[in-house]
């Protein structure tokens, strides 16, 4: 079995690491340098950096954060947000970031993945899906931090992506987000069994158990998280001891 990851996910406002509820009620939570190097020595096995305003702002002090950032991790890290061009992606990596993560960008131009594909690899893009199930029971994607619902349905969008050359796909579930309620295992469930490339789940994690279902009901390859992490509600050695005691396999 291939081991399953933990990735903390740091949400980068303003330069301060910052959290909120089902993507509203947004609180500083602290510097994402200092955070990064305490996840890292913590044994994370990844890192992802979301800048959650640089699209809808059209910001991009990022990169200047992401070389410090460099300077004090040894794990990979992720970056995301604003990404909207072949050279903004070759800033990011060139700052030092292992993987960009594109999400609205990647809506509007589909044929983006594939630039960067080819330009890069597709291992260093992650395609980020923000999604919420609705009334009629679909999964619809959202952009611009959840704040623009669009005409692109989760299982159809995350297929296309792969087809155009994504390495992974980052799920968060809207109406999980932030809850500490349990991840949306049947969705990533029906994800990665029709994908054939990896699935992060985000969104929900509240205890030991949840990492537990996302990895065997969910299916999932890795699980961010961000609170839990960021307050120490779950230190990362106990988790990977937790999930080592129930037979996952974890790095």
């Amino acid at each position: 079995m291939i081991a399953k990851r933990i990735i903390p996910c740091l949400d980068i406002r303003d330069g301060q690491t910052v959290k909120g509820i089902n993507f509203l009620d947004i609180k500083e939570v602290g510097d994402p340098v200092e955070l990064g190097a305490r996840y890292a020595r913590e044994g994370a096995d990844e890192l992802v950096y979301l800048d959650i305003t640089a699209t809808h702002e059209k910001r991009k002090l990022f990169s200047d954060l992401v070389k410090r950032i460099a300077l004090h991790l040894n794990i990979p890290f992720t970056v995301g947000g604003g990404i909207n061009e072949l050279r903004d992606a070759e800033r990011l990596l060139s700052a030092g970031a292992d993987k960009i993560s594109i999400n609205s960008s990647a809506v509007r131009n589909p044929a983006f993945i594939e630039e960067i594909a080819k330009a890069y690899g597709s291992q260093f893009v992650v395609t980020a899906i923000d999604a919420r199930l609705e009334a009629d029971g679909k999964w619809w994607v959202y952009v611009n931090g959840g704040r623009i619902r669009t005409d692109k349905e989760l299982f159809s969008w995350a297929m296309e992506a792969q087809d155009r050359g994504t390495g992974e796909i980052l799920f968060t579930s809207m109406n999980h987000d932030g809850t500490k309620n349990g991840f949306a295992c049947e969705a990533l469930a029906h994800l990665s069994e029709n994908l054939t490339i990896p699935v992060i789940a985000s969104g929900g994690a509240g205890k030991e158990d949840h990492f537990a279902e996302v990895f065997t009901k969910g299916k999932a390859d890795a699980a961010l998280a961000a609170s839990i992490f960021h307050f120490n509600e779950i230190p990362i050695p106990v988790l990977k001891d937790y999930l080592r005691k129930k037979n996952i396999v974890v790095r």
